[in-house]
């Protein structure tokens, strides 16, 4: 009898404190990271909040047929050099400027054998107007929408963004400062 009545009380309680974990995980976890994104040229679904687990992050909007793709490799030499102390690269593929290949597979061979990326990279998403993502739509309400492809935005442990750069530069280590 009292085993039965452990089992019941076992199978009652879990699903509550599951739900408790869920809770302290989004009390933890920015509001914008509080989403799920696809992994690029994968099935794999990506949680924001367990990749970036409160360490800075620095955002990039990108485009495999753009101009400024060569970033990729200072972008991968910025995520080598810096993801022991914490920071977190994330480059989110985008077709808002047209510039961006039909398909995830040409856009990964673009990123991996072009350019050596191994820093997380998310399938297409818009990034501005009415159908911007909603990472997009939080980080383009508190510091701007990007106006072209590889916007960067530095956004600091709570996610708020503390500093970001246009498709012409790249952070370097006394940008990265602030968040270290």
């Amino acid at each position: 009898m009292k085993s039965l009545v452990l089992t019941g009380l076992r199978s009652c309680l879990l699903p509550l404190l599951a739900l408790s974990a869920m809770s302290v995980q989004a009390d933890e976890c920015p509001a914008v990271f509080q989403q799920d994104m696809k992994q690029l040229h994968s099935s794999k679904i990506l949680n924001l909040c367990d990749i970036t687990k409160g360490h800075p992050v620095l955002l990039v909007n990108t485009a495999s047929h753009c101009g400024f793709t060569r970033q990729f490799g200072e972008l991968e030499k910025l995520h080598e050099e810096y993801k022991d102390k914490g920071l977190v690269v994330i480059g989110v593929a985008s077709n808002s400027f047209d510039q961006e290949a039909e398909n995830e597979e040409e856009i990964a061979r673009v990123c991996r054998e072009n350019f050596g990326v191994t820093f997380t990279m998310l399938a297409p998403v818009a990034v501005t107007g009415e159908n911007a993502h909603p990472l997009f739509k939080q980080v383009g309400d508190s510091a701007g929408y990007p106006r072209w492809n590889f916007y960067k935005y530095l956004l600091d442990k709570d996610g708020k963004v503390v500093q970001t750069w246009t498709s012409f530069g790249v952070p370097d280590e006394d940008d990265l400062k602030v968040v270290f």
